[in-house]
Parts: C-alpha cells; sequence; structure tokens
C-alpha cells in the first residue's frame, strides 16, 4: 500500500501545481463535482477529468463513433470525414486552444471526446428523423447533446452509467456548435439540479442557447465549429458538389481557402483575442467572416439536393424499424435484437423507468450507420426460401 500512498501524493502534487499553472479563470481537477461518491477516484493515482477522459473512451458508445455519419452518408469514400476523426480533430484543436490560455487540457479532452457521443445514424439528417418519430409516440424531441448525457450517465454499463463529472456532462450538453458565436462567456455557477433543468429547456426549445459552465467547455464548443467548417468544405470539393472557387470571396481574403488555413486563421484569431480574459472572443471581422462560411455550407453543402438523394428512403427506413423494434417490445420477441443486442442485461431500474418508445429511441440512436442498414435489411427485406417439398 505504500506504492498506492505515493502515486495519492503524485496526484496530489499535479493538484495544488494546477493552481500555479493554470489560468485563474480555468477549472481545477479538485473542483470536480460527481453525483455520486467514487471510492476508485478518490484513492486513486488519475485526477479526476483524466478519469473522465479514459470513460469516455471505453465507453461502447465511443467505439461506435468508427461508424457514424458526419455529413455525407451512404458514400463510399475512405477519404470523407466520419463521426470519429471530428471527434478526435475537435480534442486536438480544443487541446491546442486550452494549452496557450493555460486552461484544464484534461477536461477539454473529456468534453471534445464525448461531445458527439449522442448522435443518431446518418448526422443530423438521422437525427431529424428520430426526432420526428420520438414526437409522434410523446416522448419529447431527440436532440443529440442530450442523447449524449443519457448515454454516459443512464444507458453505459447496463445502465449503470459512468459517474461523471457535472463538468464534463455540463460541456457535452452545451457544445451547440451549429449556433454561432462569435463571444463566449461560461455560465458558471451551476449543479445537477440545473443540468437536469437545462436538459428540459433544450428539449423544450431547441434553438436556445446553453452556456458551458466552464471555459474549457467553451473553448471546446467553438473548436467544434473551427473543426467542422473547413473539413466540410475539402469533403464537399472531394465529392464534386463545390468548387473551391465557390467559397465567397470576402471569407478567402479573411479565413483563406483551404481546411489548414481556416483552422490555422480561427485558431489564432481565438487565442490572440482571449488571452487573461474570462471570456472566449473572434475579432470582428474574423468572426463575420466565419459566420458568412456557415451561411456558405449551409446553402451550398448541407441543402444540395444531390447530398439529400437518398433522404426520403432513409427516412422511411427509420419509421419502419422504429415501428418494427416496438412491436418486438410489445410482443416480447425474444429473438429481437432489440432484446438480445441491447436489453439483455440492462438494469432493472432502466426497464422499468423507461417507457417503450424511449427504449426504441436509446437503441437506434445508438446504432453505427453500417448496423442500421444491417438491421434494416434483417428486419424489413423478405428473404428467399428453398422450395417447399411435397
Amino acid at each position: 500500500m505504500i506504492y498506492n500512498r505515493q502515486l495519492l501524493e503524485v496526484r496530489n502534487d499535479l493538484d495544488q501545481a494546477e493552481e500555479k499553472r493554470l489560468s485563474p479563470w480555468a477549472c481545477l481537477s479538485r473542483d470536480a463535482l460527481r453525483k455520486q461518491n467514487d471510492p476508485d477516484i478518490d484513492q486513486g493515482h488519475r485526477q479526476n477529468f483524466s478519469v473522465d477522459s479514459d470513460r469516455i473512451l471505453h465507453s461502447l458508445a465511443y467505439s461506435r463513433y468508427i461508424d457514424k455519419t458526419q455529413v455525407f452518408y451512404l458514400i463510399k469514400n475512405d477519404h470523407i470525414t466520419h463521426r470519429v476523426l471530428h471527434v478526435q480533430l475537435v480534442s486536438k484543436i480544443a487541446r491546442t486552444v486550452g494549452r496557450l490560455l493555460h486552461l484544464n487540457e484534461d477536461l477539454i479532452e473529456a468534453i471534445a471526446l464525448g461531445h458527439d457521443i449522442g448522435h443518431a445514424p446518418f448526422g443530423h439528417d438521422g437525427e431529424r428523423f428520430l426526432s420526428t418519430l420520438c414526437e409522434s409516440h410523446h416522448i419529447g424531441r431527440f436532440l443529440h447533446n442530450i442523447q449524449g448525457v443519457r448515454f454516459l450517465q443512464k444507458i453505459e454499463r447496463k445502465g449503470k452509467g459512468w459517474n461523471l463529472t457535472l463538468q464534463v456532462l455540463d460541456g457535452i450538453l452545451c457544445h451547440d456548435g451549429e449556433i454561432h458565436s462569435q463571444y463566449l462567456e461560461p455560465k458558471r455557477e451551476k449543479s445537477f439540479d440545473t443540468l437536469t433543468e437545462e436538459m428540459r429547456q433544450k428539449a423544450h426549445a431547441p434553438a436556445i442557447d446553453l452556456r458551458p459552465m466552464t471555459l474549457e467547455g467553451c473553448v471546446v464548443r467553438m473548436a467544434d465549429t473551427i473543426s467542422y467548417i473547413g473539413r466540410d468544405i475539402e469533403d464537399a470539393i472531394r465529392l464534386g458538389v463545390i468548387h473551391r472557387q465557390d467559397i465567397p470571396v470576402d471569407c478567402r481574403q479573411v479565413l483563406g481557402d483551404t481546411n489548414g488555413t481556416i483552422v490555422y486563421t480561427l485558431v489564432e484569431d481565438l487565442i490572440a483575442n482571449s488571452l487573461d480574459m474570462p471570456h472566449l472572443s473572434f475579432s470582428g471581422h474574423v468572426g463575420s467572416a466565419l459566420k458568412r462560411l456557415k451561411r456558405f455550407n449551409e446553402e451550398s453543402i448541407y441543402k444540395d439536393p444531390r447530398v439529400k438523394a437518398q433522404t426520403d428512403k432513409v427516412q422511411l427506413m427509420f419509421q419502419l424499424l422504429f415501428d418494427t423494434y416496438l412491436e418486438d417490445l410489445k410482443m416480447r420477441n425474444p429473438n429481437s435484437d432489440i432484446f438480445k443486442g441491447f436489453l439483455e442485461g440492462m438494469s432493472q431500474r432502466y426497464v422499468e423507468q423507461t417507457a417503450p418508445a424511449a427504449i426504441v429511441r436509446d437503441f437506434v440512436a445508438g446504432m453505427t450507420d453500417e448496423y442500421f442498414l444491417g438491421q434494416c435489411r434483417k428486419k424489413l427485406i423478405p428473404e428467399m426460401r428453398p422450395t417447399f417439398s411435397a
């Protein structure tokens, strides 16, 4: 046990060193808040937010990032961004910003790794289809940031959850990179009751702008935008959806016309305008160019009819698969994958407190694109059978 005490002393030294090393606006590891006491953490060698990063990395939901759509789905191209790469890019960009602003990189990494963990298959289209189904079954809207918190707190580990810190869960809930933010200041005083209330508010009004409780959470939110804005352009150019000269001239003049120059410009501007500040901010001209570029992506990429060519088919598949699983639950079909692949071994508390439609929501939301398509082939397409014998 001398060995354990030595490691605990090292961790305590790291916690104390944060006070001298980090910005006065940073969130210290010793200030992490968990809903339940966790003796393994209290007596272990790892700092609080480092534990959360490890728990997210080892979650089943994280492993499913590997085959989840970012923007372009049902396209066979190994160089198109998938969710797992996006998450890694957000983590890298956010940690770079955090290091130069003297913030807590462990907290930044945990939020970044977990920020998209609630995404349904087929990206934002899948999220929209699933949300429509959820509303029609009176269980409220489906939003991936709320679902991310649900996965990590109530579904992972067969309903036990990971007991993550409030700061990490809050960052995941409030990571809305689609909302344009030129200036972002944390809303610091929060509790687990606040988290519950903000999830309720977000479900009722998805456009509400929830602010993270830490400056680290704000960094991840900014990094989310920085990560996807230029990368989506590169993917669209690779697929022939747009050409590089289509990028608005004013955006090219300020931000550049490649993903690399766009990321570098945005990161440098964000750091320069946020040093020694309790908030994050882009300069006026860079923030305006970023807002203009987001509009360009929306109109020229995300709404392009060629990108949406398979949308109606995918929406129908969501509806049919959702209804099929509901029927399986109603009939208690033991051969259904919703039992064998999801509910088997699940905590009684989850089963008793979760409506059938919500169980289907949680199962479908966790699917990869390929697993979803495989379930559709298995559940919805008739099989050829041998000729019946006389």
